[in-house]
């Protein structure tokens, strides 16, 4: 085993190898950009190397650097982690070019898994079920045509090199077969510089279900069963399980064997995933096989009780399936799920969101409540990079009960700073196809508003729960200041709005979705009388804690959790939570300059493309400004019909957020 490895990744993933090789007495570097110099990555290493600059083209992707640093600090091999440089061919073979280890498959295997066409033929070949389709160099689209009319229809155009759910187009008909194809070629080409195409028929009501194998050096292939990920938002990963709730027995057996099929036909070493599609009746096809560890093996380690990466490092290590792996098929025991936790906002289309982390809750972790994470509370999620905050999993004896766990583990969740996921985590885990598990790859694209759900009523104990709180936080402050003062007990210092001449009154503003709500109040110390417009709600015997506050309202009793943000405050009732903001009450209420005359920057990023000059015509929802933030692209589009008066970026350029790209002629 090794002494000391260099872990060319970053935050949670990074995190996660660290936790393994700490147990094992493996010493790690990590590696850092500018943005990443204070990250937790690198305080939890124990040593760490600058490598470049806050972008990934100049540090996480420079293979060189990375290299440099491992032979400088003495490491003796390199985890790739999963992402950046993991699946890269010419790294892989660089490291062992250094006289390094490569934690992960060697270039041969990669290179074979590059194009989908070429792994595709090659699965073929070695009898891995693949889907009836074209993978031919020939790409005239007349013969295209004619070889989508021989595969039929429903039928998906894929770009040959690619991934992330782009250059892909599902075709119903044959009248919208050139269109389509052209439309992809164009994305693919932009995308990944290549516009090859391959078709294959396009399998209605689809899961993803995949089977983690490893190999070792000594010509040994096995699988450790299946995860289910068909819960996908536009190609996505969101939900992933183990085992999969609809997967036999039989149909375990056959993927199975299939996958490790698939692991001998390219000598594979190391650990991978085998990705099949499968339709409703059982039937599976070969999609491709991601030559790494994958960011859901959580799951399968939680079923399993086996540490994936300590499996890595023993078969990088020369070591021997038989030895670390003797039993098969591999026994598994209860059910686990996971879900990513991400800055993002679901309501803006999931919009990645960025800022300090000023309130950061996550669930107790014990044997069946973990968390892969690689930020705390008071950490930045910077724009360079993924958004992701935390990894979420759960396990139990059985999916019911796991269920139920995640529920109970979201509910204890909370991020303040960006806007994040965590509400439509809590949605998405209630709705009747994940807890029937019927849900199928296109299911949240077709039903996403469903999920979202449309209610964004304001409960009225939600609303007084909070106003109380704002209350009795405001006497408390005022009682504390007061004895600080020459005489603690001056009924000056009381926060109760007390005047001369006539009763006292506090007013509140509270904004809930953009929503101005005003509570006049008046009482104090937990007795008070509330005024909602023409509404009077008469609050007795209120009392706050930390996280919750409790007081009868009318002949009812109410206890809500109720956490103070920085600018507000955070209500649970029920299965939903609700967040609202202080506004002062005397504020000056302005607007943002521009309106629909300006296209802004939604957060910071770079500008990849600018689709208008100025003084050009604009139709309402024309592409204006394609930006580039947190691994994403961004498209940014006309407010209205107009003429470009002004375009104030331009292409490379970083923007920073709210900043006016373009604007329009008044």
């Amino acid at each position: 085993m090794f002494n000391k490895i260099l872990i060319a990744n970053r935050g949670e993933i990074a995190c996660r190898i660290q936790r393994t090789c700490a147990r094992l007495g493996i010493a790690t570097v990590a590696v850092y950009s500018d943005a990443d110099a204070r990250a937790q990555h690198v305080r939890l290493a124990d040593e760490g190397r600058w490598i470049g600059g806050s972008r990934p083209a100049d540090s996480y992707l420079r293979g060189d650097r990375i290299i440099e640093a491992a032979l400088a600090t003495g490491a003796q091999a390199i985890h790739p982690g999963f992402g950046f440089l993991s699946e890269n061919a010419d790294f892989a073979e660089a490291v062992s070019a250094a006289g390094l280890r490569f934690i992960g498959p060697g270039a041969t295997s990669m290179r074979k898994m590059g194009s989908k066409a070429g792994a595709k033929n090659l699965m073929s070949a070695a009898g891995v079920p693949v889907v009836p389709g074209y993978t031919g160099e020939d790409q005239d689209p007349d013969l295209l045509a004619r070889e989508a009319a021989r595969i039929g229809f429903p039928l998906m155009i894929k770009a040959a090199h690619g991934g992330g759910g782009k250059g892909m187009r599902v075709v119903r008909n044959a009248g919208e077969f050139i269109g389509a194809l052209e439309s992809c070629q164009r994305e693919a080409r932009g995308a990944f510089g290549r516009d090859r195409v391959l078709l294959e028929r396009y399998v209605e009501r689809p899961r993803h279900i995949e089977i983690q194998i490893f190999g070792d050096h000594h010509g040994h292939v096995i699988h450790l069963n299946e995860r289910e990920c068909s819960a996908q938002r536009r190609y996505q990963k969101v939900i992933e399980e183990s085992p999969s709730p609809f997967v036999s027995a039989e149909l375990r057996a056959a993927m199975g064997a299939a996958a490790v099929q698939a692991g001998h036909a390219i000598d594979y070493a190391n650990a991978g995933t085998v990705e099949f599609i499968v339709g409703p009746d059982g039937d599976f096809y070969f999609m491709e096989i991601n030559t790494r560890l994958q960011v859901e093996h959580p799951v399968t380690e939680m079923v399993t009780g086996l540490d994936l990466v300590e499996l890595q490092l023993a078969i990088a290590s020369d070591g021997r399936l038989a030895d670390l792996v003797p039993l098969r098929p591999v026994p598994t025991h209860g059910h686990a799920i996971e879900v990513r936790l991400y800055a993002e906002d679901p309501e803006a289309g999931f919009l990645p969101g960025s800022g300090k982390l000023d309130m950061l809750r996550l669930p107790q972790t014990s044997a069946s409540v973990r968390l892969d994470s690689g930020v705390v509370e008071g950490d930045e999620v910077t724009v360079h990079y993924d958004p992701m905050i935390a990894k979420l999993i759960v396990h139990a004896a059985d999916r019911t009960a796991a269920l139920a766990r995640l529920r109970q583990a979201l509910a204890h969740t909370v991020v303040a700073g960006p806007k994040s996921n965590v509400e439509f985590l809590e949605r998405l885990i209630r709705h009747p196809a994940v807890v029937d598990a019927s849900i199928d790859t296109g299911y949240l694209d077709r039903h996403l508003d469903e999920v979202m759900g449309s209610d964004n009523a304001l409960p009225e104990e939600v609303l007084v729960a909070i106003a109380v709180r704002a209350l009795l936080d405001e006497e408390a402050v005022a009682a504390a200041q007061g004895r600080t003062g020459t005489d603690p007990h001056s009924p000056w210092a009381l926060a109760d709005g007390w005047r001369h001449g006539h009763p006292g009154k506090r007013l509140k503003h509270l904004l809930h979705r953009e929503a101005l709500i005003e509570v006049a109040a008046h009482g104090h110390a937990g007795d008070y009388s509330l005024y909602l417009g023409a509404s009077r709600l008469e609050v007795r015997g209120a009392r706050a804690s930390a996280e919750s506050v409790d007081f009868l309202l009318g002949e009812r009793a109410v206890r809500l959790r109720v956490l103070a943000l920085r600018n507000g405050y955070l209500a649970f009732a029920g299965e939903r939570r609700y967040t609202l903001s202080l506004r002062h009450p005397y504020a000056f209420e302005g607007s943002k300059s521009g309106g629909g005359d300006s296209v802004r920057a939604p957060m910071p990023g770079r500008i990849v493309a600018v689709r208008v000059d100025a003084d050009t015509e604009v139709v309402e929802g024309q592409e204006l400004i394609v930006m580039e933030a947190m691994k994403m692209e961004i498209t940014l589009r006309a407010p209205r019909v107009g003429v470009v008066a002004e375009i104030r970026a331009s292409v490379g350029e970083f923007v920073e957020a709210d900043m006016v790209l373009v604007r329009l002629q008044t």
